[in-house]
């Protein structure tokens, strides 16, 4: 039995909501639910689930939106009121005892009085009001760091153009990564400071490459997040790229940079590269995915160009050393690869054929799916370029598949996979039922915002998987790699140990992780 109830004018914070759809889902009797705002993303995700009717039409971003799938009338009615009094419970109780216990303030200029020597404003409200205060922190002299996504891209095209006259970057929007002077800001990692100067189109891309850039004994001036628009639409034309390449051009701490996105528009890509010529200092670039190198024109001498994330990690810190960059297939001898594929490619049963990748990093899922593709052929997933191979319902894999379970189908409702491990956990139940996975592929990214144990949220599904493919007579394989520093307070260590004790192999990068993945998967079909 699905409900749907809509309660008008009731705008509340996605944190209640997702925390009143947790709760929800963990009353008894409810086999689904969602407690969200009536946006235009949640209504069709909501129809695609199943739910329809004038009231999910009618509903606006304004307006509380409460879904419930129950056994039955009773318990659909008890739910959606239940709901209802979750949301109203969580506010009421983070009014009265002033929510987190941090200064609250109701407006941008009560803020700046608070801190009036404020240079830059973390702005994540709903897309269709993000742009307006966006605005006025521009004015105000602000940069911004706009987490916000569903921005219309006219927004932040006008935004980017009113902030370039001003000499003010808005990262974003759909910036959730930054590190400014040394701060973590929203999703970032701990690392050390250095002289590596980051500007990149992709949150947990700037991630991985901050925290290698660390483990290869160097550090970081600054990392600045664009958005994923900036680069890509032409009509955006990397305006927060041209000025954070400028900007680190002209830091004296920084003396290498380096520039992480997917394919952008070709005349951008040219501008981007012009401005790295131009820095006068080295620079590594990265282009997630990118086909034809020849938009790039011909790199002039101080521009290197990396083949993946790793490597792109590896060429800063060399520089940044001022030592040769040395290539690195593995950190482990060849001798070892060899053991950890014959023992991980041992005991596949018959019908064991497919890899199946979980990933809560979108850049992290691009990677293993460019790496992957020439290895073991088409690979389905949410994120691919190739219509012909993105799943007809996301849901439900079939033969190889990456999934980023971070994407908006999946987040309705609930936080991202990054907060909770549940959405993962959830979908490896299901990848446990099906007997033709050999290899599962995963990644664990860590720092702030990320949750606080994502290895102990894990490791009993994957121990409870593993039984499940013995049980069948047959093995499955799990490879994983760790984004995180020693200094993250999850506790990088501590949480490779967990996923090794419940049975996964766990690699230094995502590029290794899912070379491997692949290789275990090649050595048992050839058995």
């Amino acid at each position: 039995m699905k409900l749907l109830r809509v309660r008008k004018d009731s705008y509340h914070d996605s944190v209640f909501l997702m925390l009143a759809t947790q709760e929800l889902k963990a009353s008894g009797g409810v086999l689904d639910a969602v407690v969200a705002m009536g946006t235009d993303m949640n209504r069709e995700l909501l129809s695609d689930m199943g739910f329809s009717g004038p009231d999910l039409d009618g509903a606006g971003p304004n307006d509380l939106v409460v879904a419930v799938e129950a056994g039955d009338a009773a318990k659909a009615e008890a739910a959606a009121a239940r709901a209802l009094e979750l949301v109203d419970r969580k506010k009421s109780a983070a009014a009265a005892s002033g929510g987190t216990g941090l200064a609250r303030s109701g407006s941008l200029d009560a803020a700046l009085g608070r801190l009036p020597g404020a240079n830059l404003a973390v702005i994540s409200l709903p897309g269709a009001y993000a742009a307006r205060e966006a605005r006025k922190a521009l004015d105000r002299g602000l940069h911004v760091m706009l987490f916000s996504d569903n921005v219309p891209l006219e927004e932040e095209i006008a935004l980017k153009r009113h902030a370039s006259a001003k000499g003010l970057l808005v990262m974003g929007p759909d910036c959730g990564t930054a590190i400014v002077n040394g701060q973590p800001l929203c999703f970032a990692n701990v690392v050390r400071r250095g002289t590596v100067g980051v500007a990149a189109a992709s949150g947990t891309g700037l991630q991985e490459v901050t925290c290698l850039v660390d483990r290869y004994g160097a550090g970081i001036s600054q990392a600045v997040g664009t958005g994923g628009r900036d680069l890509k639409n032409a009509a955006v034309g990397g305006r927060t790229m041209l000025l954070a390449v400028a900007a680190l051009a002209a830091d004296p701490a920084t003396s290498v940079i380096v520039v992480i996105s997917k394919p952008p528009a070709p005349d951008t890509a040219l501008a981007v590269m012009e401005a790295l010529s131009r820095s006068g200092k080295p620079c590594v670039v990265h282009l997630l995915g990118l086909k034809d190198p020849a938009v790039l024109g011909k790199p002039a001498a101080n521009v290197h160009l990396a083949s993946d994330l790793e490597d792109c990690a590896r060429r800063a810190a060399a520089l940044a050393r001022g030592e040769p960059h040395r290539p690195v297939e593995w950190d482990l001898s060849e001798a070892e690869i060899e053991r950890i594929v014959e023992r991980e490619a041992s005991g596949f049963a018959p019908a064991q054929r497919h890899l199946r990748g979980l990933y809560t990093g979108g850049t992290l899922a691009d990677e293993a799916l460019f790496l992957l593709q020439p290895l073991l052929g088409p690979v389905w997933s949410n994120n691919q370029t190739d219509p012909a191979l993105v799943p007809p319902d996301p849901q439900v894999s079939t033969g190889h598949t990456i999934v980023d379970l971070g994407d908006d189908v999946f987040t309705v409702g609930r936080p991202h996979p990054m907060i909770d491990p549940s959405t993962r956990t959830d979908r490896l139940d299901k990848e446990a039922e099906d007997p033709s996975v050999a290899v599962l592929l995963l990644d664990l990214v860590l720092g702030y915002g990320s949750h606080p144990d994502p290895a102990g949220a894990l490791a009993p599904r994957l121990e409870a998987a593993r039984a499940k493919a013995a049980a069948r007579g047959g093995r499955l394989s799990v490879v994983a790699s760790v984004t995180g520093t020693p200094s993250d307070f999850q506790g990088l260590e501590d949480q490779k140990r967990k996923l090794e004790a419940a049975g996964a192999v766990v690699m230094p990068s995502n590029r290794q992780a899912a070379r491997l993945a692949a290789r275990i998967l090649q050595k048992g079909a050839a058995r």
